[in-house]
């Protein structure tokens, strides 16, 4: 995997709720997804997806920085206070999703997948 979760930051405060991510490599960033999950009562990490974001195709260079914000906004590249590129994308979401400590972030990888029109 080419990309890391670094840290949510400002979890339940929805205005400024984030999911922070780098690039360990260089890499397109549309072959990730980071969904909302939990915790099963054993510790293990939860097969229940809550919210699931995949990111749009954009490539990023290795150390760039990537956010993930849960609110509403306009994909953007800014750049941190050390001069490091930061991909900011916005889910659009109308509430806190990481807003419980039983929450877990869940990254994936993505090579191939397929689309099948339901009905169709």
């Amino acid at each position: 995997m080419n990309v890391e979760i670094i840290s949510i930051h400002n979890h339940g405060d929805f205005d400024n709720e984030y999911v922070l991510l780098r690039a360990l490599e260089g890499c397109d960033i549309g072959r990730y997804v980071l969904a909302d999950s939990t915790y099963t009562s054993d510790g293990k990490v939860s097969n229940k997806l809550r919210h699931i974001y995949w990111f749009p195709d954009q490539a990023v260079k290795k150390g760039d920085l990537i956010s993930l914000w849960t609110k509403s906004g306009k994909s953007t590249i800014t750049e941190s206070n050390s001069g490091t590129p930061i991909h900011r994308f916005f889910w659009g979401l109308q509430t806190a999703v990481w807003n419980d400590d039983g929450d877990c972030a869940a990254l994936l990888e993505i090579n191939t997948w397929q689309f099948f029109r339901a009905g169709g």
